[in-house]
């Protein structure tokens, strides 16, 4: 089991990768309509694109991961994403993460290590 973990890291930071992308690329739209400029401005926007690719590789690996592991070791390791997500909400958008929440976020990567033990 311990070979899902590598895996379930990089498909986690892909995932969390595309939702970075996606909220980079929601920063640059401009509010919703129903016009052509908005739609235009949505398909040439390449964080929109960037977003996809995380999410199509993220996906292929999941595919990856369920087809050789137990859904019920695959599955709740998926939680690995929130920790990535945290880690990019400091990095990238400059949010400020109290205690509490790291703790949360050791609980987390702790039932991981239980889950795969």
């Amino acid at each position: 089991m311990w070979k899902l973990i590598p895996l379930v890291v990089v498909q986690s930071a892909f995932l969390c990768g595309g939702q970075v992308l996606l909220k980079f690329a929601l920063s640059k739209m401009e509010k919703f309509n129903w016009s052509f400029s908005f739609f235009y401005n949505f398909i040439t926007n390449f964080w929109f694109l960037g977003c996809g690719i995380c999410f199509g590789i993220a996906s292929l690996l999941w595919m990856y991961i369920l087809k050789k592991f137990p859904f019920s070791v695959a599955y709740p390791m998926v939680s690995l994403s929130y920790v990535f997500g945290m880690l990019a909400a400091i990095i990238f958008f400059k949010e400020q993460v109290s205690f509490t929440r790291w703790l949360g976020v050791f609980m987390i990567m702790a039932g991981c290590c239980l889950i795969v033990k």
